[in-house]
Parts: C-alpha cells; sequence; structure tokens
C-alpha cells in the first residue's frame, strides 16, 4: 500500500485539477521551478557545511576535541565515549548516526554509552543544517541569537539524555 501512495496522490491532485478546469501540468511545472529556486539558494550554505564536516572528520580535529572535552562530559553524567557524537550531531545527522553507530558497535546497544548514544540522536537536532536550511532559504544573514540559544537546546538535550537514561534504564 505504501507503494501506491504517492501515485495514487498525484492521480487524486490530477483528478482534483481536472474538476476544478485547473491546468494541472502548467501548475506542476511552476512548483517545481519554485523549488529548484529554493535549492539554488540553499544549496551552497549546504556545500559549505558538508565541506567543512568532512574536513573536520578527515583531519583528526573532531576526535581531538571530543578528548580534550572528555572530562567535562563525564563531569555532567555524559559517558566519554558519546562526547564525539555531541560534537558532531549539531554540525551532521550523518555523521553522528555513523559515530551512534560505531559507539554501539563497540560498546553495544545495551550499554549505557550504547543507550546514551541512541537517545541523544532521537533528542537533539543538526542545528547548524536546519539553520543553514531555514535561515537560508529565506534569505536570512544575521542570525542573532537562533545560533546560541540552538546550541543550548542541544547541550540541554545531551545532558538530559544521559540524565534519562540514567534514572530510567540505569547505569551500565
Amino acid at each position: 500500500m505504501s507503494a501506491l501512495f504517492i501515485p495514487l496522490l498525484l492521480i487524486a491532485v490530477a483528478a482534483y485539477g481536472s474538476y476544478k478546469k485547473l491546468d494541472t501540468f502548467s501548475l506542476m511545472i511552476k512548483g517545481a521551478k519554485s523549488g529548484l529556486e529554493i535549492a539554488k539558494g540553499i544549496l551552497p550554505s549546504l556545500v559549505v557545511l558538508l565541506t567543512a564536516v568532512y574536513m573536520l572528520r578527515a583531519s583528526g580535529a573532531a576526535e581531538a576535541a571530543a578528548r580534550f572535552l572528555s572530562p567535562l562530559f563525564e563531569k555532567l553524567g555524559i559517558p566519554p565515549d558519546c562526547a564525539p557524537l555531541m560534537l558532531l550531531r549539531p554540525v551532521s545527522g550523518s555523521g553522528a548516526l555513523a559515530i551512534g553507530a560505531e559507539i554501539m558497535e563497540r560498546m553495544g546497544p545495551d550499554s549505557y554509552a550504547g543507550r546514551c548514544a541512541a537517545v541523544m540522536l532521537g533528542s537533539t537536532e543538526t542545528t547548524f543544517y536546519v539553520i543553514a536550511l531555514y535561515f537560508g532559504s529565506l534569505g536570512i544573514k544575521k542570525t542573532r541569537h537562533a545560533v546560541p540559544a540552538a546550541l543550548l537546546a542541544d547541550l540541554t538535550g545531551f545532558i538530559i539524555a544521559a540524565l534519562s537514561v540514567r534514572l530510567i534504564l540505569g547505569h551500565g
């Protein structure tokens, strides 16, 4: 049924447009052009963001920063193994997912670190990606308080995720 959803939706839209005597094809072309214009505005931000993520990972800078910050994270009740995940999650969802999978493979999905990684992935956002996408599509250049507020929300999400795992599922 799910494989038929999109074709059925397109047929329903075309039928409705025909019923209303609209030129559905030209309206779809107009919508596609509008979508491409939005993509044209967003694409440069995404290319820069993804390039920076891959450079940080390839250079080892992300891992070095995680090692440096691990003692601080441990004092906050966050497993040191989750430090790279915390640093990469605001920048790259796929990179954070890869680190989460690595944590679960190495430590086990039922370990404290594995559980924390899973909850952190589900309760935080790819902040810079979202800001680049939404602000870029609207042409907003000055993000003002959006970035600090979003990063504070991510930090809160990381801390509460670790606390929740500890309280609900137990430590290690």
